[in-house]
């Protein structure tokens, strides 16, 4: 059962300041990431469809991973989501190099 008037709690912010204080070659990431978080943190998607008729270009992916391109698709995002709770967990931030050594579907 969906709670009322709920928006997405995305969990966690702090992993995002973690990846653009890493290195100053991600400095350029800070607004983009802040945007996006903002974005999505007042959001209330219900389905993965919903997420992709309003951000046309997040991919939806299997185990309800949503890939976010950030920055011009510079950087990616992968969020898990439980869209029953409304809750979105952080489970990848990097460029785009990084995420094609990862299994999105998975980590």
């Amino acid at each position: 059962m969906f709670v009322e008037d709920a928006i997405l709690r995305v969990i966690a912010r702090r992993t995002l300041r973690n990846f653009w204080e890493s290195s100053p070659a991600y400095a350029d990431t800070i607004t983009p990431l802040t945007e996006w978080y903002r974005h999505m943190e007042k959001a209330d998607y219900r389905t993965p469809q919903e997420i992709k008729a309003e951000l046309r270009s997040a991919s939806i992916l299997k185990n309800c991973r949503v890939v976010f391109n950030i920055a011009g698709n510079k950087y990616r995002v992968v969020l898990a989501i439980d869209y029953e709770r409304q809750i979105a967990y952080v489970r990848f931030v990097g460029t785009h190099a990084q995420y094609d050594n990862i299994n999105p579907e998975s980590i």
